[in-house]
């Protein structure tokens, strides 16, 4: 039985553990509830990358052998029913770029050369074209528009909640398929939690900048030492609702990444040399 420490704050049952062939990996219901996608966030168990790596590393630059981490998306693709050699790579650096992704994308990053970079976000209407985003502190962010058959997943760190990225990529699904912010399911995915996220005052000041005097202190915790606690969750929700999501529309993680190194990635616990957890994202066919 695997042991999942669980944090206040995020919605009821909004997110479940589950395992099939010896991967384990999270599901929210209210994705799983719409029938129009296949989805999953990876955890560490499962793979068969070894030492700083193991087991289920996801990342294709950390340094892992390449063969090890082929299969891990063989297997997890495996048990979230999506083709692996369709799947389509990201390429984050804290921006809020988000790419369209069309049927010429598929396998980017993986079995073939990527032709784009600085990629946070990933949008597509087209069935079975798996997208994928990397994580270990940071947010994923999933967005599931049933009535215009589009998605949307981004990395969300502060740089990217700072800058509202779940807004953007709402707003890019509105220019690409028309898609209407209350008809979308959005998904807050596991990351760090704030008693686990010390900033200092050059990010609390960024947030007190981009948020109203009244959402400063749901979002940030000022410590005696003078260093903040950034609540990241609180912050999606926030631009998230602002941007036109339904609240009955809106799932919140309650897992923190720092919280869980027996189970998920960590940058803040394991430093750089260790793997990937990814974000999964796709369109049934």
């Amino acid at each position: 039985m695997i042991e999942i420490k669980r944090k206040q704050g995020g919605t009821l049952q909004a997110i479940e553990l589950k395992e099939s062939n010896g991967v384990y990996y999270f599901q929210f219901p209210l994705l799983e509830q719409s029938d129009i996608v296949t989805h999953g966030f990876s955890t560490k168990i499962g793979g068969v990358s070894k030492g700083a790596y193991a087991e289920m590393n996801l990342g294709v630059s950390r340094g892992d052998d390449p063969e090890a981490v082929l299969e891990n998306y063989k297997r997890i693709t495996n048990v979230l029913h999506m083709p692996w050699e369709r799947v389509v790579l990201s390429h984050q650096t804290h921006t809020t770029n988000i790419r369209v992704v069309k049927e010429e994308d598929a396998g980017t990053g993986l079995v073939k050369q990527r032709n784009y970079e600085n990629v946070d976000g990933l949008i597509t209407n087209v069935p079975n074209l798996p997208l994928v985003t990397f994580y270990a502190d940071c947010v994923p962010l999933y967005f599931v528009d049933p009535v215009h058959q589009a998605i949307g997943l981004s990395h969300s760190g502060w740089r990217g909640t700072v800058n509202r990225m779940g807004q953007c990529t709402i707003e890019a699904m509105k220019t690409e398929y028309d898609s209407r912010p209350e008809d979308i399911l959005a998904c807050i995915g596991p990351s760090i939690c704030q008693e686990c996220y010390e900033v200092g005052e050059e990010v609390a000041k960024e947030f007190e900048k981009a948020f109203l005097p009244e959402q400063r202190n749901q979002v940030l915790k000022e410590k005696p030492d003078g260093k903040y606690l950034l609540d990241l969750w609180k912050a999606n929700e926030i631009i998230l609702l602002e941007a036109g999501i339904k609240k009955e529309h809106l799932a919140i993680t309650d897992i923190c990444t720092k919280c869980n190194p027996n189970l998920l990635y960590s940058h803040r616990v394991m430093g750089n040399r260790r793997g990937n957890l990814a974000a999964f994202l796709c369109l049934k066919k």
